[in-house]
């Protein structure tokens, strides 16, 4: 298996950490240069920043022998959502790059991720799912961060049977092996569990956090989500325009205005956007969902609403 262009990506994202780390007394290191989206709108058409999914799930499905399923998988996709059909929505989306989140159903086997980077090459990078309570976290963590082309360790606090240890030596040493690799920490979480991130997002201020899914504000309280949209005063923290239900949905609600007030507090240089795979997308369908996120901005200017369509990842994640 050729690995070289996993490690070269690695190298690079470490220089460009350092980079950022180093700049800290001047500016925040996860914030983009002032003027960015300015200078976005003043470029030339084909030169505006690309589109970059910065959240999907690929699965191999249920009947592929190479990539089972996890036995403690707590959902198990019967249908698959390969890197073939997701690079083929790409071309035709004029998606220039993507984030494969390594999905529960796998829980701590990441082949399947790594064979996706594989197929993806530099289009592609992917986000582990370490679990902080089981042996050996950390340095399973900083093994497959040397293996495969990662951006983010992505943690789960999503129900009382799906915790992280809080305030353990363990979720620590976790977060301390994501920044020494010169990765960003990935949350998803339900509101009510939100207050347990905070004093690693506070120790770990050089440590970009990102927020998954706007921090999933229907599955919580408005005092609960509260906590999310007061995150924006961490300058590390970046919130991810992601998991968008439509109204006709449970819970039946507009997600509108929780978007704008998020993107009002943290801003056009500190939002992601992620989202519109799944077995069933197409190319139409899935530039209709960037269109859609677009659509939902309607506080940003068109050059802002390109950072976070994918301006931003493409200096955090592909530069």
């Amino acid at each position: 298996m050729n690995r070289k262009p996993a490690f070269r990506a690695l190298s690079t994202r470490r220089r460009f950490v350092g980079a950022l780390v180093a700049a800290a007394t001047v500016s925040h290191p996860w914030t983009l240069p002032t003027g960015a989206a300015e200078e976005a709108a003043d470029l030339p058409p084909g030169d505006q920043p690309s589109r970059i999914d910065c959240h999907l799930h690929c699965f191999a499905g249920a009947d592929d022998p190479r990539f089972p399923y996890h036995p403690q998988a707590p959902y198990r996709p019967a249908e698959p959502a390969t890197p073939e059909q997701l690079l083929a929505c790409m071309d035709g989306a004029g998606v220039e790059r993507a984030i494969v989140v390594h999905p529960e159903p796998y829980q701590d086997d990441h082949r399947y991720l790594e064979h996706c980077l594989r197929v993806g090459g530099e289009r592609l990078r992917g986000t582990a799912l370490v679990f902080a309570d089981r042996p050996r976290a950390a340095q399973r963590l900083a093994d497959l961060a040397n293996r495969m082309s990662l951006v983010a360790a992505r943690v789960h606090a999503y129900a009382p049977e799906r915790l992280p240890p809080w305030g353990s030596r363990e979720l620590r040493a976790l977060w301390r092996a994501a920044t020494e690799a010169g990765l960003a920490m990935q949350l998803h979480f339900e509101p009510r569990y939100a207050a347990g991130f905070e004093p690693l997002i506070r120790e770990f201020r050089e440590t970009p956090v990102i927020i998954d899914h706007l921090g999933r504000p229907f599955q919580g309280t408005p005092e609960e989500h509260s906590l999310v949209i007061r995150w924006a005063d961490l300058p590390n923290t970046w919130i991810k325009l992601s998991s968008l239900p439509e109204p006709t949905q449970y819970p039946h609600r507009d997600i509108t205005p929780i978007v704008r007030s998020l993107a009002q507090a943290y801003g056009a240089q500190r939002m992601l956007y992620g989202g519109g795979f799944n077995h069933r997308a197409t190319a139409t369908s899935y530039r209709a969902a960037f269109d859609r996120a677009a659509a939902m901005l309607v506080d940003f200017s068109a050059a802002q609403q390109a950072e976070v369509l994918g301006g931003n990842a493409r200096r955090l994640f592909f530069s």
